[in-house]
């Protein structure tokens, strides 16, 4: 294991992961206290409308192996508690997110392929905020110019990972899938996406 990476897995400080001109990677645990981020998760797991979803692969159609759904934040009915989530990490982070994407890995075989956002749906200048509630989850972010070389973190409950817009253009994120025994964890990925065009 490479240093950067063994200080990754063990130093309990904000960590900035990759650097560029809008602010980078940067993992910030212990935001939340934990009994508040056990709190909201058991009440998201308890109140989103969570969907089993299906995508085509090669030649045939596969389960997306976890739960998701998605809110737009000025939506007139929320599950709680995501209003004051999003107010707590727009206050944290100062950024006007409009939407939230939610995905429940619901044990170590639920995963999510190493990808990009996509950057057409999203307000360029800026970033994604990653709030992770429930088990702690192994994060691999790989550039994609050579060398290649990974950075790995485990993204502890109650810790925020952000990621700028022009991030997207050169790395590569995943939560791969692992044999180790370990609990549910629920991510909320904080995004300002355009705002949608009224009839």
């Amino acid at each position: 294991m490479s240093g950067i990476q063994q200080s990754l897995l063990f130093d309990p400080g904000p960590q900035m992961l990759v650097e560029d001109g809008e602010g980078g990677v940067f993992y910030r645990p212990g935001v939340i206290p934990p009994p508040l981020a056990a709190r909201w998760f058991e009440a998201l797991r308890d109140n989103v409308g969570w969907k089993s979803m299906r995508r085509p692969m090669y030649d045939r159609v596969v389960d997306v192996p976890r739960l998701v759904a998605t809110y737009r934040l000025d939506a007139p009915s929320l599950p709680e508690p995501l209003p004051a989530i999003a107010a707590y990490v727009r206050g944290e982070l100062g950024e006007p997110f409009n939407s939230v994407g939610l995905n429940f890995y619901r044990d170590g075989r639920d995963s999510v392929a190493p990808h990009n956002d996509k950057l057409h749906s999203l307000v360029p200048g800026h970033p994604i905020a990653l709030l992770s509630l429930g088990s702690a989850r192994r994060m691999v972010i790989r550039p994609k110019a050579a060398p290649r070389i990974p950075i790995r973190i485990d993204l502890e409950p109650g810790s925020l990972l952000v990621m700028s817009y022009l991030s997207q253009l050169h790395y590569d994120h995943g939560i791969p899938k692992t044999r180790g025994d370990v609990a549910a964890r629920m991510s909320l990925a904080f995004r300002v996406r355009p705002e949608e065009k009224r009839p």
